[in-house]
């Protein structure tokens, strides 16, 4: 895997890590953890079956075999692997809980490191509104800010195309599917451009199909990736609506161009105005707002509860097995935040998140957004 890790990394553990993501049952947050409670993904494969001993089945990481494809399959793309840890991961990405532990790339990954703005909207969108998008993604790009989007129809593919025709502009496409499949087919010359003159990234490895459920992981990358996120046009409950509720959970900017009542396109942007994203009308607006970005957003959308904190070092120190019949007999399959399960029990932070690593490994606890946990089953 030379040239695909990065110097740091040795090409042993970087392949242990992927196969340890490739793992079943482990997300971005099991991950994370598991690296802080045994140092190396090595160490942390060895240890899986006896962490998920709770299970009914024996438990097998990943294959081999199937990790020694997927390498192939990347640079077979010309793409590259990028780690959590590594120095040009995206700062802001990196902020995130449920920050993606490793990414495959193509193109300039210098253009996450600059000053992003994220542009959604809806697939079936208005004339007016696809022309507005690649307006405001010409008039960002040329002020100095990468674009992000993900490759839809409309809206998405607008910003794209906007920013790309701009003097000096760059943007960042996020895709549900492997780093080597074109989605939708209609945008694949699209994304090889913006793979060739901007930057392609993908979470699931080559060869990956979208599916419904890779596209909120996906809006949570496009939400990261930038300091602030506009929606352009979008209809009540569509999944754009998703990437803004994200970007307000992660502390970002939330934006909205609004439109007329009479158009049910429009009715999302209204929404989301009205709950507290704030209402622009020119690129200029966008740009002043984002300027003055410090971390503290003008927008009031969907602001995150204030957690306890926790330190992941912790973890080295809790007791495996320690607490995970207290913190079992707390879940349901109703999702409940992990603060909550903390103050409900009679152990310490660092021993319920050893429980809730151990049962998501055994395949009997569910992540959601928010950081709410349930046993497998809830829904969301």
């Amino acid at each position: 895997m030379s040239g695909d890790t990065g110097s740091a990394l040795s090409q042993a553990e970087a392949f242990a890590r992927i196969r340890l993501l490739r793992s079943p049952n482990i997300g971005p947050v099991s991950y994370a953890q598991l690296l802080t409670r045994f140092g190396t993904a090595t160490a942390a494969l060895e240890a899986l079956p006896e962490l998920a001993s709770r299970g009914k089945n024996s438990y097998q990481p990943a294959p081999v075999e199937r990790i020694e494809a997927e390498v192939i399959g990347v640079r077979k793309a010309g793409a590259r692997y990028l780690f959590h840890d590594q120095p040009d991961y995206p700062e802001l990405l990196a902020q995130l809980e449920s920050a993606p532990p490793i990414i495959t790339c193509r193109g300039k990954l210098a253009l996450a490191s600059q000053p992003c703005v994220a542009m959604v909207g809806a697939r079936n969108a208005s004339a007016a509104a696809v022309k507005l998008a690649r307006e405001f993604a010409g008039s960002l790009a040329e002020a100095g800010f990468t674009v992000v989007s993900g490759l839809a129809r409309g809206i998405d593919g607008a910003s794209h195309q906007g920013a790309l025709q701009a003097s000096g502009g760059g943007t960042i496409g996020v895709i549900a599917s492997g780093i080597d499949i074109a989605y939708p087919p209609q945008h694949a010359d699209l994304q090889e451009q913006i793979a060739t003159e901007g930057l392609l990234i993908a979470e699931q490895p080559p060869g990956t199909e979208p599916r419904g459920r890779h596209f909120p992981s996906r809006n949570r990358i496009i939400a990261g990736l930038a300091s602030g996120t506009l929606v352009v046009e979008a209809a009540p409950k569509s999944g754009t609506l998703i990437t803004a509720r994200l970007a307000g959970e992660a502390g970002r900017e939330v934006m909205a161009i609004p439109g007329s009542p009479l158009d049910t396109r429009s009715l999302g942007c209204n929404q989301l105005i009205r709950d507290g994203a704030v209402l622009v009308q020119s690129p200029d607006e966008v740009i002043e707002l984002l300027q003055s970005f410090t971390g503290a957003p003008r927008s009031t959308f969907r602001v995150a509860e204030e957690e306890i904190e926790f330190d992941n070092s912790e973890l080295t120190q809790a007791d495996p097995g320690a607490g995970t019949h207290a913190v079992s007999g707390l879940l349901s399959t109703a999702p409940i935040s992990v603060d909550e399960l903390i103050r409900q029990s009679d152990t310490s932070a660092a021993a319920v998140h050893m429980a809730l690593l151990e049962l998501e490994i055994a395949g009997e606890l569910e992540r959601h957004a928010g950081g709410l946990v349930s046993l497998t089953g809830a829904g969301g």
